[in-house]
């Protein structure tokens, strides 16, 4: 969830290693001080790594083992303190300064001496700069890239932090190397805005349809007011409840506004009524002032308990919500502390201002229910269907009961959900394939795929991240692909295309044997994988301790589930199948030569695979340094 901005840093001419190295030691850091991030992940291009790939055949005729030239390379970068040297009365702190600073400091290191002559790295091993192995990509369309994600703190808010960093990336733009560029391509505050105006255009829209319906019912235009006003200042109420509890102006905050907008004016519209009643009844001259304000008194003591009370039950109807816990509880505490807010200062002001109101803008021709065109013919309605009722009890409760029996036999029917899905704009494209795949294929894949979802009109740009970022944060393994495709808005889509026909399109598009493809939106994907581990919405978990029989029932299970109407991108998570090659160690072999397990597992640990065994420090920069049989040595298991 808190993945809230993705970037790539593009620059032409300028190679991934430069640009991976200047977002991990100067992008990552500045950004990385932005109030409200927790973390900012580097993703793509490739590390610069110092590399001694060393010749077997050199060693062996020099007579030299490896752990020699690993200690000595080890030995060969560090600085040392030497205490101090007092003289002239005076301290002269002492160091030993003995750092790699460049590839020749490491030809110059010194592995042994054979007569007095010395051998030096270079005479058993090439040095050079290279690249560190990497488990992960970013590929925007068809071409690789480095880029960068930002990753919010809890509880803050994703807008504030989005635009904090992009002023920050704003202000960085002058420091970098000629022609390099930050460009976003996943930014969450653009869903949120659009979201938050969304609610507040209904917001606007349902405020403006109870004002009309009740001018409609009322005929008074002023006493529409007395209505009105309370309704933005119990909105405001709740803003301020907001603001002391650090709650959040977020979709489901302002959603608690928008439900409760319809009963929010019903407190004050008994009041009114009350009031209008009264002042009917009693023959009050409305330019009597004092008798109107008088009579409002009587009306709102009346009405002024039963509307406290009533409120109270409407808002105590929410407790079940604020007991909610987990996932559930985070999604709508504030849905229902809003509306609980807005509905206790709807209640306030019902019984201090609308009084006041009344007393103030009630004036003029006062209409009675007989003489309102609208409220005269529906009571003339109303009245025979409550005679009716009334004579017919028996009837009406029977069937009262029977709605209710049919709706509770329809509830088995309605499907239900977590929540409605939400439009987040852009589309998450995530392809699986085989877990033994190398990271080279996937990136080829990747391209294929990429290049085939660019060719449709309405998508505006593709960006997959293969693999893991470098954060705890997302557990992705190589056979995982996370690709972001940003649309264009629907208004430059084809006559005719919805978000749906668009899906079925790119997914026969970028079809590729042995690859499974899942569509979904970036957040919901992100909840699922937190809460479920699972890539989708709907899954099933197989539990057992035979990986293999696993492996076929999810198979099996798979098979069963292809046939359920409505099932899309159904595919059995592969848990088996990676190839391994073992090297056992002949314990007894081993011990004749007087060779312990551990020095062989050593080799296979720093020569066979790749350990970085120091740092050489380049300024604020940091780049590893290996030692590592020469690549005509380790690619094959005959060799």
């Amino acid at each position: 969830m808190g993945h809230v901005f993705w970037y790539t840093v593009e620059g032409q001419g300028t190679s991934l290693r430069d640009l991976r190295s200047l977002q991990d030691w100067f992008i990552r850091y500045q950004l990385n001080a932005v109030p409200g991030v927790a973390e900012v992940a580097s993703i793509g291009g490739t590390v610069r790594q110092y590399q001694i790939d060393v010749d077997p055949n050199r060693l062996r005729a020099y007579r030299i083992p490896l752990s020699a030239v690993v200690d000595a390379v080890m030995r060969s970068n560090r600085n040392v303190g030497g205490n101090v040297v007092e003289a002239s009365g005076t301290w002269s702190v002492v160091r030993g300064l003995g750092l790699i600073e460049s590839v020749r400091d490491l030809e110059q290191v010194v592995v042994g001496a054979e007569h007095g002559v010395p051998i030096f790295v270079r005479q058993v091993a090439d040095v050079k700069l290279g690249d560190a192995f990497r488990v992960a990509a970013l590929v925007k369309g068809t071409e690789e890239a480095v880029g960068g994600v930002v990753v919010a703190r809890y509880g803050v808010s994703t807008v504030g932090v989005i635009d904090r960093v992009k002023e920050k990336i704003r202000a960085l733009e002058p420091g970098l190397p000629p022609g390099v560029r930050i460009v976003s391509f996943y930014d969450r505050s653009a869903l949120i805005e659009r979201a938050v105006q969304t609610l507040k255009r209904a917001l606007i829209e349902e405020t403006i349809v109870v004002t009309l319906v009740n001018m409609l019912f009322l005929l008074h235009v002023r006493s529409v007011l007395i209505v009105t006003i309370p309704l933005p200042l119990a909105v405001l109420t709740a803003f301020l409840f907001m603001r002391y509890l650090g709650l959040t102006s977020n979709i489901m905050s302002l959603a608690g506004i928008a439900i409760a907008i319809g009963v929010l004016v019903d407190a004050a519209i008994v009041v009114t009524e009350n009031a209008f009643r009264f002042i009917e009844r009693r023959g009050v001259n409305p330019r009597d002032r004092r008798r109107v304000a008088e009579t409002v008194v009587d009306a709102t003591r009346l009405v002024g308990r039963p509307i406290f009370f009533s409120m109270a039950i409407i808002i105590l109807a929410f407790i079940p919500v604020f007991a909610l816990t987990g996932q559930e509880g985070k999604l709508f505490h504030p849905l229902a502390f809003t509306k609980t807010f807005a509905m206790a200062g709807a209640t306030l002001l019902s019984v201090t201002l609308v009084p006041v109101l009344c007393s103030l803008l009630i004036g003029g021709r006062v209409r009675g229910e007989a003489s309102n065109p609208i409220m005269g013919p529906l009571v003339w309605a109303y009245r025979p269907v409550l005679a009716f009722a009334l004579r017919q009890r028996g009837l009406t409760l029977a069937v009262a009961a029977l709605i209710m029996a049919g709706a509770f036999a329809l509830v088995p029917r309605i499907g239900r959900e977590f929540m409605p899905p939400l439009n987040e704009g852009d589309l998450m494209f995530m392809p699986v394939t085989d877990p033994a795949i190398s990271l080279t294929q996937a990136i080829e894949i990747t391209k294929k795929q990429n290049q085939a979802i660019q060719a449709f009109p309405e998508v505006a740009s593709v960006v997959a991240k293969i693999a893991r970022a470098e954060t705890s944060t997302d557990p992705a393994p190589v056979n995982m692909t996370e690709t972001i495709v940003n649309l264009k808005p629907e208004a430059a889509w084809r006559p005719g295309m919805t978000r749906e026909k668009l899906i079925g399109e790119l997914d026969a598009a970028t079809t590729l044997p042995g690859v499974s493809n899942i569509w979904t939106q970036p957040i919901i994907n992100r909840i699922n994988m937190l809460t479920t581990g699972i890539r989708s919405e709907v899954g099933v978990k197989v539990f057992g301790s035979d990986l293999n029989v696993l492996q076929e029932r999810a198979r099996a299970i798979a098979d069963a589930l292809r046939q359920i109407p409505g099932a899309a991108d159904v595919y059995p998570e592969q848990v088996t199948g990676a190839p391994y090659l073992d090297i056992r160690v002949n314990r007894e072999a081993a011990a004749r030569y007087g060779i312990t397990v551990g020095a062989i597992q050593d080799v296979v640990e720093t020569a066979v695979g790749e350990t970085n065994l120091t740092l050489t420090i380049e300024g604020r920069q940091r780049f590893p340094v290996r030692v590592r049989y020469a690549p005509e040595y380790r690619t094959s298991a005959q060799i």
